[in-house]
């Protein structure tokens, strides 16, 4: 008999799950997932909106840059500080803190926890303190890291391990249709109108109201989850607390290319105010609009990619995949229409579609394959921006969400295979290189102070470049310990 993979994507071992009080039938784990991915919505939603906060902080609070991307340091760091309290927490009770509390327990301490962040905005934007605002954001962040770190093994859990890449994809799809729809409602929530005069008459105070929102439906759905029949799941295998998953090399490569494949998402949005701003002359409130389109391109990419969970035929499988990124794309126009603006200047980005498509046909929903193919093409569509003007070298740039879309799941996948009873260690480790989307914005608003906003744009050439790297290299570490996700045979069990 074939044996099984291993899990991926921060899972725990499946045969090693204590799950209780629920008979887990499909139909169950089917609804259990469903109301995982709700939280994938809010994490993309906040993360996106800093676009928009980025260039309405750097005019009223007269920033450089560089210092504008500390709005997206503030709240990515958080995601490494929670790993890193994570850690300490687990070897003070020498446990497991997930093992501890469960998977249920850690969503709904996270979401309580970025209430306060968002609650925080209220007094923050009241005395117009930029720190306080910073401290804000990184409060939400520090509890999207706990919701994180349970949530990806919490859905893993529900189903087959090898098919667990294909659930997180899932949670991808939400979680940007809500990335699609932040920066449009918290720039209709701040300007009102999409002016020049909105702009100049919008205040830090405008953050107050959809930010009380936020935080209010964020208390709502920690209601939720606890209420919820959710099953209680925790790893009961033994759990060394340490470094030892550091052996794994597949791990260490993996840490890496989240630190990058992160940090080059978020610095291609976080930087594209001030690219239209210069290329477009483009204010704050006329830029939603793009940054909507760019992460509505990893929309487009995540839903395609989702495509394997439904129980279709390989005919309609390859037409949903045609049709599916076209649909993601008519949600991000249909969205930037009710709010007023002009779409008409983004049908051309249809072509960019096409070429999301044919990436996909290439892949064959294998993870090695996919992350040499769509991180290749994330460097050229890159380097094409880097030397073109005006439609051409935008949507060249925009088009980097599409070539970001399938990565994360792949990444997972290929960094925890095989690593057993150190998988929930992995998992934090991996969600500790979020900072990348810390660190890389800041490093590319630097550069763009020096040598021009377009130029910095050399940043995420360099991340998709080593992202095709690590694609190449992981294969021949997990070869070396029978595992070949793209041929789908599991020879050993690794270390």
């Amino acid at each position: 008999m074939q044996e099984k993979a291993p899990l991926s994507t921060g899972a725990v071992l499946l045969t090693k799950l204590s799950i209780k009080n629920i008979f887990m039938s499909k139909s169950n784990s089917k609804s259990h997932l469903y109301t995982l991915m709700t939280v994938w919505f809010f994490w993309g939603f906040v993360a996106a909106s800093n676009g928009i906060l980025i260039p309405l902080f750097k005019d009223k609070f007269h920033l450089l840059q560089w210092q504008s991307q500390l709005v997206d340091f503030a709240f990515y760091i958080a995601y490494t500080v929670g790993s890193i309290l994570y850690f300490l927490v687990s070897g003070f009770l020498k446990k497991d803190i997930l093992n501890k509390i469960g998977y249920k327990n850690g969503i709904v301490y996270g979401l309580i926890i970025s209430a306060v962040g968002t609650l925080l905005f209220i007094p923050a934007a009241q005395i117009q303190s930029f720190e306080l605002l910073l401290s804000a954001l990184f409060i939400v962040g520090l509890g999207f890291s706990l919701q994180q770190t349970a949530t990806q093994p919490f859905m893993i859990a529900l189903g087959d391990p090898s098919t667990g890449s294909q659930r997180i994809n899932m949670g991808g799809a939400v979680n940007n249709l809500g990335t699609t729809i932040g920066p449009v409602l918290i720039s209709a929530a701040i300007f009102g109108a999409i002016s020049e005069d909105a702009a100049k008459n919008a205040s830090i105070e405008s953050v107050k109201m959809p930010y009380l929102i936020l935080g209010a439906i964020f208390l709502l759905f920690a209601w939720f989850f606890k209420a919820s029949k959710l099953p209680h799941i925790t790893n009961d295998e033994e759990v060394e607390i340490g470094t030892g998953v550091l052996k794994y090399p597949q791990l260490v490569l993996g840490m890496i290319a989240i630190f990058m494949y992160v940090g080059v998402e978020v610095t291609i949005g976080s930087n594209l105010g001030e690219y239209l701003k210069v290329s477009e002359k483009l204010d704050a409130s006329q830029i939603s609009p793009y940054v909507s389109l760019f992460w509505g391109s990893m929309m487009m990419g995540r839903w395609t990619a989702s495509i394997p969970n439904f129980d279709v035929s390989p005919k309609t499988k390859n037409i949903l995949t045609v049709v599916v990124p076209f649909v993601a794309f008519a949600v991000v126009l249909i969205v930037n229409a009710i709010r007023g603006s002009d779409i008409s200047g983004l049908y051309i980005y249809g072509v960019c579609v096409i070429s999301l498509i044919i990436a996909f046909f290439l892949s064959n929903d294998k993870p090695v394959r996919t992350l040499i193919i769509f991180a290749s093409l994330g460097a050229i569509a890159i380097t094409i921006g880097l030397f073109t003007t005006g439609r051409v070298a935008l949507f060249a740039f925009i088009s980097g969400g599409l070539f970001c879309s399938a990565l994360w799941s792949a990444i997972f996948s290929l960094s925890t295979a095989g690593l057993g009873k150190y998988t929930n260690q992995g998992s934090a480790f991996l969600i500790m290189m979020i900072m990348g989307g810390a660190i890389v914005p800041v490093i590319q608003g630097r550069l763009a102070d020096s040598i021009g906003i377009q130029l910095s744009y050399i940043v995420p050439v360099i991340g998709f470049l080593y992202l095709a790297f690590f694609a190449i290299r992981v294969q021949s570490v997990l070869r070396k310990q029978g595992i070949d996700f793209d041929k789908d045979v599991i020879k050993g069990a690794g270390h």
